[in-house]
């Protein structure tokens, strides 16, 4: 007799998954102060960060691919295990040296629970319910970033910064324990063939080319080492896709890239995912260092863009009834578009509720965009490709996060003050209208008789 799967009981599980990938950046970058107080190493202070980044780029599509493979659950399940044992080494480091591997570790196991998250609700929600599904996970991330910089405060205040990691593997194990009871697929027995020679052509490349961004910021220009990593980054990349072409069952199968809905929501995520991540880093930065308030001010400049995020990704769900993925993601676009322009004309007399009300602008069209890309992603495939095809759209986020970040580093100088600075943050903000003009133009090609049946299948 086949077991049922009880939905509300997946749902909850997810949402204490999701908490705890959502809560990990804010909660971490908060105690970085205290824990390179007490380890030293500052030198290796911003690969706390880049390393679980990196870890986690690479192993999103990895797990995706798997989890086609050998089921949503068992992959879950290695993946959550992994994270835990990352988080709880991580709360052992007695070096900066140590905690930069033990977050390597950490990152790993991330890869795994974004793209499986949001596969398992494509696989237990109909079309019309996956929408409502991806507001409430949306509506943890919100609530994870207005308590995250405060719950790291308050631990690192109280008891100590260990526990900031140690904090996970009791929500970690509880989250699996429900998702086990709850949860009940039906995987075909047969034997499988892993891409091992793709899954590490592509570590290759990926960590040649984001080390390669990284000594890039840092450095401000190219070095022989820089380049060399580059050459390394693209005979990687080369040898990866004809390795994709020619295997039985390939890690990232390239026939997804026929696909309109998939093509389109990957390159849409990754502009945005570079914008989101500029803007996340960059308008703290203008508080502080033109507008000359503290930290807690940036921390209130940011707070509605954590609210109307989910009211936006509900909102979504209940428009996908009587609109088409392609209305709703251009209407979010255009949101953003208008946030972006709002940033470019900020001037250092400008007021902090003018910001608040941008961030507000800007996370609504965020919240509708993702969240119609991300129902996009889930029905536009079978069961035997939704993992890849979520991992390939998480990956592509991630990237263009990643490289996001490079590239502003690149144009930006945080030592600079005073007029420079603000000149310099205008660019940046300037150059995000473009990019958001750019993800609206790469949008509108969903507007087909396609996409509209698909909106409402």
């Amino acid at each position: 007799m086949k077991k049922e799967t009880k939905p509300r009981l997946v749902v909850i599980a997810l949402l204490i998954a999701t908490f705890l990938t959502a809560i990990e950046g804010t909660i971490v970058s908060t105690a970085m102060p205290k824990i390179v107080g007490d380890l030293g190493g500052s030198t290796l202070y911003t690969w706390v960060i880049s390393i679980y980044l990196l870890a986690m780029v690479i192993s999103t599509p990895v797990f995706g691919k798997l989890a086609d493979l050998y089921g949503r659950k068992l992959m879950f399940t290695i993946g959550t295990i992994i994270f835990l044992v990352g988080s709880g080494l991580s709360g052992l480091s007695q070096t900066m040296e140590q905690l930069v591997l033990f977050r390597g570790i950490q990152g790993i196991g991330a890869g795994a629970l974004t793209p499986i998250l949001f596969t398992i609700i494509g696989d237990v929600f109909e079309f019309k319910m996956r929408a409502k599904m991806q507001g409430w996970l949306s509506s943890v991330w919100g609530v994870a970033g207005i308590i995250g910089p405060l719950t790291g405060g308050f631990i690192v205040d109280t008891i100590s910064w260990h526990w900031i990691f140690f904090i996970n593997i009791p929500f970690g194990i509880v989250s699996l324990l429900i998702l086990w009871i709850s949860f009940h697929e039906h995987i075909e027995k047969k034997k499988h063939v892993i891409d091992y020679a793709g899954i590490l052509t592509f570590a290759i490349c990926m960590s040649s080319f984001l080390y390669a961004l990284t000594l890039l910021r840092e450095y401000k220009h190219m070095t022989e080492s820089i380049v060399s990593l580059f050459i390394v980054a693209l005979i990687g990349l080369l040898l990866f896709i004809w390795l994709q072409l020619k295997g039985k069952e390939p890690m990232l199968p390239l026939s997804l890239f026929k696909n309109r809905f998939i093509t389109i929501a990957n390159v849409a995520g990754f502009l945005l995912g570079f914008i989101l991540v500029t803007i996340t880093f960059y308008i703290p930065l203008w508080v502080q260092g033109v507008m000359n308030l503290n930290a807690t001010f940036s921390g209130i400049a940011m707070i509605p863009m954590s609210l109307t995020w989910p009211l936006a990704a509900i909102l979504s769900g209940r428009w996908l009834s009587s609109k088409s993925i392609a209305q709703i993601t251009l209407t979010g676009i255009s949101s953003i578009i208008v946030g972006c322009i709002g940033l470019a004309l900020l001037q250092s007399h400008t007021t902090i509720i003018w910001i608040m009300v941008v961030t507000a602008i800007i996370g609504f069209g965020f919240g509708l965009s993702f969240t119609a890309f991300t129902v996009a992603v889930q029905s536009a495939v079978e069961w035997n490709i939704r993992g890849a095809a979520m991992g390939s759209n998480t990956l592509m986020r991630n990237l263009g996060q990643v490289i996001g970040i490079a590239v502003t580093g690149l144009l930006l100088s945080t030592e600079l003050g005073g007029i420079v600075l603000e000149t310099s943050l205008q660019a940046v903000f300037s150059m995000l209208v473009l990019l958001a003009v750019c993800a609206f133009a790469v949008t509108g090609a969903l507007l087909t008789k396609k996409g509209k049946e698909l909106a409402v299948s």
